[in-house]
This record gives C-alpha cells, sequence and structure tokens, in this order.
C-alpha cells in the first residue's frame, strides 16, 4: 500500500478533518479529564492486547465512553490508542489518521444519538429496561458509521467497484458489535454505581474470555483451511489439467446450497465437499489421469476406484461431516448405473447428489486433455437433459437458476492444448470428469 491513490489519501483526509470538527467543543463541555483519559488509556491497553494476541478490535471501552461522556470527550478516547499504537504497513502516517479518525467519528455519532434519546439519565439512574433502547440506538449508529466509512475507503482506494464496496458488510457487523454494546452498557451503569470505575473494569474479565474462545475457534477454521488447501493442491500437482476445477466445484456447490435455502454451515460443509470430491485422485497413476485416448475397461476400473480412495483419506478428518459422503458417492447416478456402488434415487446422500451436479457442470464447461471446454448454455442444456437419470433433477433446477442470476465466472484451468487432432470425450453424454 506503499502506494496509495489521490483519492483515497483525500478521503482519508475528509474523514480526519471531520473528526477533529467533532472534537471543537471539547473545552466547552466541561468534562473532568479523569473518565476520557482512564477510558482512553484502558482502550489502548485493550486494544493493543487484543490485535497482538487475537487480531481484532475492541469496543466495549468506546462504546462505554459513548454511554457515559458528551460525544467530544467520547471521540477522544479513541485517539491515543491509534496515535501510539505499531503500524506494521506502510504508508504509517495515513495508517494512524485512518485508525484515529474512523473510531473517533463512530463513538461521536453513538454518543449523539445516546444523548439525544435520554441514554445519559437512564445510565445514571441503572433505570433498565429503559436504557436498552438508547444504547441498542447508539450501538446501530456506530456500527453504520463504521460500514460507511470503511466501505468509502475500499472504493475510494479502488479495492471494490463503488457498488459492491458496501455490500455484505453491514450483515456481518452487528451481531458482534451488540455483545460489546451490552458489554460497553454493563460498564458505563456500574461505572455510575457506588462502586465506581473499579467495578466497571470486572466487566472486562468476561469479554477477555470470549476473545480467547473466539481466536481458538479462528485458529481451528485456519488450520481446516491449511488441511483442505494442502489435499487440493496435491491434485493440482498430480493432475496439472485441472487445476482450479476443486475450487470450482465447491464454488458451485455452495450456489447450488443457497438456492435450496441450506443454513450456513451446511453450505460451508458443501463448499468443503466440493473442494475435496476428487482428492482420491492422489491414489490413481498419474498416466491415467493424463492419457489422451480412451480409456480401456481396465483403466476405467482403476480410475473408478477414486471416490473409495478420497473416503478413506478424509475419514479421520471430524470437520468435514457428510462431505465425507459427498466424496464417496458423487459419481453415483439417478437410475442406478453410476459407481462406486451403484446407489439409485434416494439412496444417494442429498450432499451427494448436490455435488456431482457441480462437477459435472465444470466439467463440462472446462478445458481438458480428454475435453474441449463447451459454452455454459449447452452444459446447462446438458444437465437438463441427463435430468432424472444421471442427475437429480432439484440440484439442476437450483445450479440454472443460480447461473441465470449470477452468471459464472471461472478461473483459468490449464492451458489450451495444442493438439493435432481433437480430443476424445470420456463420457459422450456429460462430459463427467473420469
Amino acid at each position: 500500500m506503499d502506494a496509495v491513490p489521490a483519492r483515497a489519501r483525500g478521503y482519508v483526509a475528509a474523514v480526519a478533518l471531520s473528526a477533529v470538527l467533532c472534537l471543537l467543543p471539547l473545552p466547552a463541555t466541561h468534562t473532568p479529564w479523569g473518565a476520557p483519559a482512564l477510558l482512553a488509556a484502558l482502550y489502548a491497553a485493550c486494544e493493543h492486547a487484543v490485535r497482538r494476541r487475537f487480531g481484532g478490535t475492541f469496543y466495549p471501552v468506546l462504546l462505554a465512553g459513548a454511554f457515559l461522556l458528551p460525544p467530544a470527550a467520547a471521540a477522544l478516547v479513541p485517539v491515543p490508542a491509534a496515535l501510539l499504537s505499531p503500524v506494521e504497513h506502510r504508508p504509517v502516517l495515513l495508517r494512524r489518521v485512518w485508525r484515529a479518525a474512523q473510531p473517533a467519528l463512530a463513538v461521536w455519532s453513538a454518543a449523539r444519538t445516546h444523548c439525544a434519546l435520554g441514554g445519559e439519565d437512564a445510565v445514571v439512574g441503572s433505570d433498565f429496561p429503559s436504557a436498552l433502547l438508547p444504547a441498542g440506538a447508539a450501538v446501530l449508529v456506530f456500527c453504520l458509521v463504521l460500514t460507511a466509512l470503511d466501505g468509502g475507503l475500499r472504493a475510494a482506494a479502488g479495492l471494490l467497484p463503488l457498488r459492491r464496496a458496501w455490500r455484505g458488510q453491514l450483515a456481518r457487523t452487528p451481531a458482534p458489535v451488540a455483545v460489546h454494546g451490552l458489554a460497553g452498557l454493563m460498564m458505563a451503569v456500574l461505572w455510575r454505581s457506588p462502586y465506581g470505575p473499579v467495578a466497571a473494569l470486572l466487566v472486562l474479565l468476561p469479554m477477555g474470555v470470549s476473545w480467547w474462545v473466539f481466536a481458538l475457534y479462528h485458529r481451528e477454521r485456519a488450520a481446516h483451511q491449511a488441511t483442505i488447501r494442502a489435499l487440493v493442491q496435491a491434485v493440482d500437482i498430480k493432475d496439472g489439467y485441472t487445476r482450479g476445477h476443486s475450487e470450482r466445484v465447491g464454488h458451485a456447490s455452495v450456489l447450488i446450497a443457497r438456492e435450496l435455502g441450506m443454513d450456513d454451515d451446511r453450505v460451508e460443509v458443501l463448499r468443503f465437499a466440493g473442494i475435496l470430491h476428487d482428492v482420491g485422485k492422489l491414489g490413481v497413476p498419474t498416466r491415467l489421469l493424463r492419457k489422451e485416448g480412451p480409456l480401456t475397461p481396465q483403466e476405467r476400473r482403476i480410475i473408478e476406484l477414486h471416490p473409495e480412495y478420497g473416503h478413506e483419506m478424509v475419514r479421520g478428518i471430524s470437520f468435514l461431516g457428510e462431505a465425507r459422503a459427498a466424496i464417496l458417492h458423487h459419481h453415483e447416478r439417478l437410475d442406478g448405473s453410476g459407481y462406486p456402488y451403484g446407489l439409485a434415487g434416494g439412496q444417494i446422500p442429498e450432499c451427494a447428489r448436490i455435488v456431482a451436479v457441480a462437477d459435472a457442470f465444470d466439467a463440462m464447461t472446462s478445458t481438458r486433455c480428454y475435453s474441449r471446454a463447451r459454452p455454459v448454455e449447452a452444459a446447462i442444456a446438458e444437465l437438463e437433459r441427463c435430468a432424472g437419470a444421471h442427475f437429480d433433477p432439484r440440484m439442476v433446477g437450483a445450479l440454472v437458476r443460480a447461473l441465470r442470476r449470477s452468471g459464472w465466472h471461472p478461473a483459468v484451468t490449464a492451458d489450451e492444448p495444442a493438439y493435432g487432432t481433437p480430443p476424445a470425450e470420456r463420457t459422450p453424454s456429460t462430459g463427467a470428469p473420469r
């Protein structure tokens, strides 16, 4: 980020100027400096610990400031942490200014909202549930400002088109910030209680535990991703002509699962299933995977063992769940003519029926050593023709609807082969992979 676009620098400067304007009324507020200074020091310590250990941002202290202080004083709380914390990437000054200005504006807006709704009196009087409404509104405004500013920076820096800069961000922000907001409200109420600031600090203990659990979850998730990535890279190295195929099948499986209305956990499992469906090819001789001519019956029987090889490889990976069944059964067909076990109809697990459609679609729209890529519309027509015999019509319909709505933008797989004669098709009906 050394060469930051001029638009992004101008945007950061405008946000910083807005933050400075929010601080101008500070001398007229007659706020004792003890509370803002203590909150600023506490926020700096928490932010340093959280960023160093967990890589996140700690909002409870900021929101407690919004509930306790006038807006100008609340906006001052995040500034020392931003100016003193280490910056790993250049340009250092620009990043420091952004880290100070963005939360300052968000906290100022939250404090203004809280004061306008009479939240200060509710906090002083420990008036529940009346204190929840202004606090909730302040947290919502805090989220909106953070999201708006972050999306604006992404657009100004050219990282995303303007129409996509805020897409999906607001949906991910409120839940975690709402938890931080509740902790901040508890801090504010205890701060104003006879027990004082010391009691307010006790709220940070359960928050610290929750951050530790959260960090463990993300480390475990990162380990899962690394395991899957290593397996897929091994398959791509062995069978270079299908490079990128696994990720695209995972993507197509996600499109189908979402179109069917599956919950996020199952969608993630289907993504794993699509990515790992061909991992069993590690047990198949490379010469068969790259053979250009037709396979002999004996060679085909060897190829058809790859679902069982794959299932054996991943059977001990517990987090894959039903994805293991998809790896084993993704070459089964509805009419019972598939492999490895010749299952038919409802005997085939739902996840395997999804991956089968995704796999066949990408195989038909990708160039391989034994088949040239077909247009998307031709692949859709072939899937619809084979629906009911080879593929589940429900899964085919879901993929077609998703493609009609969002299109298909595959990554480049292998170089276009320079063969003198057209390569042979392995299965004339669907072009499905071996």
